[in-house]
């Protein structure tokens, strides 16, 4: 059997499972990952979070290490996610020109952008900005904290409304035009061998990065629960930051109760759940979204795969 031969039928088989044809036996056993030069290990998995530790950034990972039910691994060292990079020190600079990056894709919005600043790179590396709707969090969250006024933020965040907030953050990944083309493009990218390594990132590196990493990993026929532990790694990784900033705003009295942010700090089961069922609503299935609402066709998912896994 030839290679491309080969790729399409690992695509065809990882479109079989996602679909339902494939059995959940079909798995093989999840085996420990390779994890050199792992930093971290999340008590729950498996596998070993290969974390890229930095001064300025605190959820920069490595997507490489993972077991696939194909009986591959996914790749180390070609694609990264990460929270922003505008906060780099200069040693934190030296550590990521060390990853070799080709492409940097940034989720952020342009308010974002203002707010928080552009990443601070290698020389001769300039980021890609592909914004991804947040359906105007960010600038609810500056006008809550700016208002200072406990009623204001109770009202604007409180009584399950920043949840809220977020499942709908999460149906758009799925149902927004502009979403779905950039997240495509990212992929297409990652797919096409020519392309170096990829990092890929939003503000806090677990939402709009969160869905993609969970994307791109169940594309390369990594089991469905592995992937939602990927996503959920990020409130470990992200706790300490989060609690700081919390701290931070109740000491100069900007909030009264900064618990009211924890919705929008954390990653929760409960927002991926809403784009996976919004996902199956419009699509039937992971295939379907891949194929219909992300417009790859098979020869592309057969080179991602190809890419990705060994």
């Amino acid at each position: 059997m030839s290679r491309a031969r080969i790729r399409l039928t690992t695509a065809a088989a990882a479109a079989a499972l996602a679909v339902g044809i494939l059995p959940a036996s079909a798995y093989p056993a999840t085996a420990p990952g390779a994890g050199v030069g792992a930093r971290y290990h999340h008590q729950q998995q498996a596998e070993t979070i290969r974390q890229i530790p930095l001064q300025g950034a605190v959820n920069v990972r490595d997507i490489g290490g993972y077991r696939t039910w194909t009986g591959g691994q996914v790749r180390q060292g070609l694609v990264y996610r990460s929270d922003a990079l505008s906060k780099l020190t200069a040693g934190d600079v030296t550590t990521v020109a060390g990853l070799g990056l080709k492409k940097v894709v940034d989720f952020r919005i342009p308010m974002e952008l203002q707010y928080d600043g552009a990443d601070r790179l290698p020389a001769g590396l300039s980021p890609t900005s592909r914004p991804v709707s947040d359906l105007g969090l960010y600038g609810t969250l500056v006008g809550a904290i700016g208002s200072g006024d406990p009623v204001t933020q109770e009202q604007m965040l409180g009584g399950g409304r920043a949840e809220a907030y977020m499942r709908d953050i999460y149906r758009t990944f799925v149902t927004g035009p502009e979403n779905r083309a950039q997240f495509a493009a990212t992929l297409r990218e990652i797919a096409d061998g020519r392309q170096g390594p990829v990092l890929y990132h939003c503000t806090s590196g677990k939402d709009r990065t969160g869905w993609m990493s969970y994307v791109l990993l169940r594309a390369l026929a990594v089991p469905e629960d592995t992937a939602e532990r990927d996503y959920l790694a990020s409130n470990t990784f992200r706790a300490a930051y989060d609690a700081q900033v919390r701290a931070g705003l109740r000491q100069s009295g900007r909030m009264q109760n900064p618990e009211l942010l924890i919705p929008l700090q954390e990653v929760r089961q409960d927002y991926l759940d809403s784009a996976t069922a919004q996902m199956e609503a419009d699509y039937g299935s992971f295939y379907g979204y891949l194929t219909q609402g992300l417009g790859l066709d098979l020869r592309t998912l057969a080179r991602l795969q190809d890419r990705m896994v060994r």
